[in-house]
C-alpha cells in the first residue's frame, strides 16, 4: 500500500470563551484554526494528521504542501514498527529547513497520520500499537485563556468546576489573578499557572515565591527565552515551586537538554509540534528515566487531540488539557466532550478512532 497524496485542510471554527482573550505577539486568536492533514493511499484507506497552526495556518499548510507531500507521495505505508525509521529519514531529509517550528509542525502531522493508517491496517486502536491502554478515560483540566480581571477569573474558574473539571490552568502573569483563582476553587483543586515566557530569572523567582501561598501545582514557562533551561532550573530551585515546560520544544533532543539541566518537574510535549506520536513516545520514555511527570500540551481540536488521548491512555497518570470555551461545531461530534465527571473517553476504534465529519470540514474550510 502506497501513499498517493497528502493534502492540508485549513479549518476555522469560531469560539466563545466569555471574558477571555489570547494573544500571541500582536495577533489575537479569534477562532480555532486547524491544519488537518489528509494522507490518501492506493488501498482507499485515509490517515489523518494535525499540524500546529494557531496563528500560522497558511504557513503550516504550505509547509505540508511544499515539504511533506513530496517526501510522502509514493511512500510505502509502514507498519507501526517501521514508522520511527521512516520519520527519522524524513527528519534527515528536511533538516536544512530547521529542526524546530514550522518544519516540525508539518512533520508531526505526517507522523500522526501514519500512526492512524497503521492502526487501521492492523484493525487496532493507536493505544494498542504503542503499549496498550491502562485507562479508558483521561481526566481533563480546564485551560482558561487569558482574562486579566480577578473577578472574571474567579467566575470562570467556578464555572469550570461546576462543569465537571477537576483542575484549572490559568494563562495569567499577576499574583492577584492567581490568588483570585485559588480563592474561587478552594484549597483542594489543582491549579496550574501558564505564563507564556514573560520574565527574566530574578523576576520569575520572585513571582514563584509570591504566589507560593496559592499553592500552584506548577508554574509553566515563566522565563524568556523558553530554551534558557539553565535559568529555568534556577527558578525551579530558588523559587521553590515545580516548573513545567515543553510545548515549545521539538524532538526528544531538546527535552533531553531540558531535563539534564534539571529545568522541569513536568514535561509538556505537544504531539502536533514535537514531531508527532513517534517523538512524543521518546519524550515520555526520557521523562520516566528522569522522574519527570508528563502532562501534555493539547489545547487543540483536530487529530492531535485524539492522538494525545491515546498517548495518555498508556500511562498510569496524567491529565489532558482542554480549552474552556464553547464552539458551534466539532470535527468529532460530541465524542471528545468532557463528561460530568471531568473525563474524556479514549477512542476504541482502529487508528485514532474517529473519522472527521466532512460536512463540518466543508462548512468551516478556509479556501
Amino acid at each position: 500500500m502506497k501513499i498517493t497524496d497528502v493534502r492540508a485542510h485549513h479549518i476555522r471554527i469560531p469560539y466563545d470563551a466569555g471574558p477571555a482573550s489570547f494573544r500571541q505577539g500582536a495577533s489575537a486568536i479569534s477562532a480555532l484554526d486547524m491544519v488537518i492533514v489528509e494522507v490518501s493511499t492506493d488501498a482507499g484507506l485515509t490517515g489523518w494528521g494535525d499540524a500546529f497552526a494557531y496563528v500560522c495556518p497558511k504557513t503550516s499548510s504550505m509547509a505540508v504542501s511544499e515539504m511533506i507531500a513530496p517526501q510522502a507521495r509514493g511512500l510505502e505505508v509502514p507498519d507501526a514498527a517501521g514508522i520511527p525509521a521512516v520519520m527519522e529519514q524524513i527528519q534527515r531529509n528536511l533538516h536544512l529547513f530547521g529542526r524546530y517550528g514550522i518544519t516540525m509542525f508539518a512533520i508531526s502531522a505526517l507522523d500522526i497520520a501514519l500512526w492512524d493508517l497503521a492502526g487501521k491496517v492492523q484493525g487496532a486502536p493507536l493505544h494498542q500499537l504503542i503499549g496498550g491502554a491502562k485507562r479508558q478515560t483521561i481526566p481533563a483540566y480546564a485551560s482558561l485563556m487569558r482574562i486579566g480581571n480577578a473577578a472574571h477569573i474567579a467566575s470562570e474558574c467556578k464555572k469550570a468546576i461546576k462543569s465537571g473539571y477537576s483542575a484549572i490552568k490559568l494563562h495569567e502573569t499577576t499574583i492577584p489573578a492567581v490568588t483570585a483563582a485559588r480563592e474561587a476553587i478552594g484549597p483542594a483543586v489543582p491549579l496550574m499557572v501558564d505564563m507564556n515566557c514573560p520574565l527574566d530569572g530574578p523576576a520569575a523567582i520572585q513571582f514563584a515565591r509570591d504566589c507560593k501561598q496559592a499553592a500552584p501545582m506548577f508554574l509553566e514557562e515563566p522565563v524568556w527565552p523558553p530554551e534558557d533551561f539553565a535559568t529555568l532550573a534556577e527558578v525551579r530551585k530558588e523559587g521553590r515551586l515545580d516548573i513545567a515546560a515543553g510545548e515549545n520544544a521539538c524532538t526528544v533532543h531538546q527535552f533531553r537538554q531540558m531535563m539534564t539541566a534539571g529545568a522541569v518537574s513536568h514535561a509538556q510535549p505537544s504531539v502536533t509540534k514535537v514531531g508527532g506520536v513517534t517523538e512524543f513516545l521518546k519524550v515520555a520514555v526520557l521523562a520516566d528515566e528522569f522522574g519527570v511527570k508528563v502532562i501534555p500540551h493539547s489545547p487543540y481540536f483536530g487529530p492531535g487531540f485524539l492522538a494525545t488521548l491515546h498517548l495518555m491512555a498508556i500511562r498510569d497518570e496524567g491529565m489532558i488539557e482542554v480549552f474552556f470555551m464553547k464552539r458551534p461545531a466539532c470535527l468529532w461530534g460530541d465524542r471528545i466532550d468532557v463528561d460530568a465527571s471531568g473525563n474524556v473517553a479514549v477512542p476504541q476504534d482502529p487508528g485514532l478512532g474517529y473519522e472527521p465529519d466532512r460536512a463540518v470540514m466543508e462548512k468551516y474550510r478556509v479556501a
